[in-house]
């Protein structure tokens, strides 16, 4: 068996280690010229250190990452609401991270070229169309920037990892809408400085109008005494557009820096920060509508092309990774590869739709707003506000609806499996 990989991000790089250690053969097809290492932060949940520690990252992981030690959230004022341990120190048997995207990227990229063959992982080649015929799927190519064909590959299922404006996508659902802009901006940034609580606490703080994420993301930073810290602010009323999301995009701290310039508390001056850093990108908060379907014959999606979510509990990229172990299980576990795709949308697909809509009612985050609203010029103690049972439970129902509560997820069997 063979896959074709449409995309070469975090998911369609998982998606090769996984497959290939499944034993299937795998190409990976990535659109843009070559492959960067753009964006800032990202949170690993255990449910997908796990996978990567089975596909034999685990090293590579504790080497370039932050092992979290707590999720920490603060209301406007910097006083504490919830904190709970994460990882290791929360019963699961992996650990979580907080690493740099491009960082992962690379040591995803180093993995998959070294195991399925350099000549297998190909930039510069942008999907244009495919078909499905007897007993396989072929898809034609070219080169975005000149045009110029770039040939076809034919394997026995194609795979689209290609992001939220997935071009997979578009041809499984036509007419669809255009991703969904929900009216808030997001303006990010990473610098070295001092650490702050503990050095390996991930942070978040405000509201769901106005709120900021913080957490430490470098080995390499921490090694040397200091914290490479990624920030995020968050305004939900900046009239943000539904504009094309971009990694790249720069932009000035004035745009959004006198609703933060106030930000500094005795633990942490996310002010003084954010006023430091130099290079500064700008998000629209945008996701997709769930679909009633991913898997058409042959073809299916995963990561962003299926569930794009907003930026809330740290999942997506989390769950880009479980969705390539569950697919190469399926397809291992399955002689007919139709059968195996459908069995993949039929275990991932509706949790996931959840997660996005859980997503837009402010998951787990929902703790800041009922601290904002309850007790909006703060408080002297949370439990007078937010009881410690209500507290617990927001927490698990969220562990529980994304797929990482501790017991279940420690529970569960291993999706590593190679066809037999």
């Amino acid at each position: 068996m063979k896959a074709l990989v449409i995309g070469g991000g975090i998911g369609g790089l998982a998606a090769a280690l996984s497959l290939d250690a499944a034993g299937i053969g795998v190409c990976v097809c990535e659109s843009a010229a070559q492959f960067e290492a753009l964006g800032l932060g990202i949170n690993l949940q255990p449910n997908a250190v796990r996978e990567l520690i089975e596909l034999g990252l685990g090293p590579a992981l504790a080497r370039t990452g932050i092992e979290t030690s707590r999720l920490a959230y603060y209301n406007k004022h910097g006083q504490p609401i919830w904190a709970e341990p994460r990882g290791l120190g929360a019963g699961y048997r992996w650990p979580q991270y907080s690493i740099h995207r491009g960082e992962l990227l690379a040591l995803l990229l180093e993995a998959t070229r070294a195991r399925i063959g350099a000549e297998n992982v190909r930039a510069g080649h942008h999907l244009v169309s495919f078909e499905e015929g007897t007993g396989g799927v072929t898809g034609h190519f070219i080169d975005r920037a000149s045009g110029a064909a770039r040939g076809s590959v034919r394997a026995d299922v194609l795979i689209g990892a290609d992001g939220i404006h997935s071009t997979v996508r578009r041809f499984l659902h036509p007419n669809e809408a255009k991703p969904v802009a929900s009216g808030a901006l997001q303006w990010r940034g990473a610098i070295e400085a001092d650490a702050f609580l503990d050095g390996r606490t991930q942070t978040m703080i405000g509201h769901y109008q106005q709120r900021a994420v913080l957490y430490p993301m470098s080995q390499g930073a921490a090694a040397r005494g200091r914290s490479l810290i990624n920030w995020l602010v968050h305004l939900g009323d900046a009239g943000g557009l539904p504009e094309r999301e971009s990694w790249d995009r720069k932009v000035p701290k004035e745009r959004f820096f006198a609703q933060f310039r106030q930000w500094n508390f005795p633990w942490l001056r996310l002010a003084d920060l954010i006023a430091a850093t130099e290079d500064i990108y700008e998000y629209p908060e945008t996701d997709h509508d769930p679909l009633d379907r991913w898997s058409f014959g042959r073809v299916t999606l995963m990561g962003d092309a299926a569930h794009a979510m907003r930026p809330v509990g740290s999942q997506a990229g989390s769950q880009a990774i479980v969705d390539a172990r569950v697919l190469a299980h399926a397809l291992a576990s399955e002689r007919d590869p139709v059968a195996a795709l459908a069995a993949y949308d039929a275990v991932r697909r509706l949790p996931m739709n959840e997660v996005i809509l859980r997503n837009r009612r402010y998951g787990p985050e929902i703790v800041m707003q009922m601290a904002e609203e309850r007790a909006p010029n703060g408080f002297t103690n949370i439990e007078d506000v937010i009881p410690r049972a209500e507290l617990e439970a927001i927490a698990l129902s969220f562990k529980r609806a994304a797929g990482f509560d501790p017991e279940i997820l420690n529970a569960r069997p291993s999706f590593s499996l190679r066809r037999g």
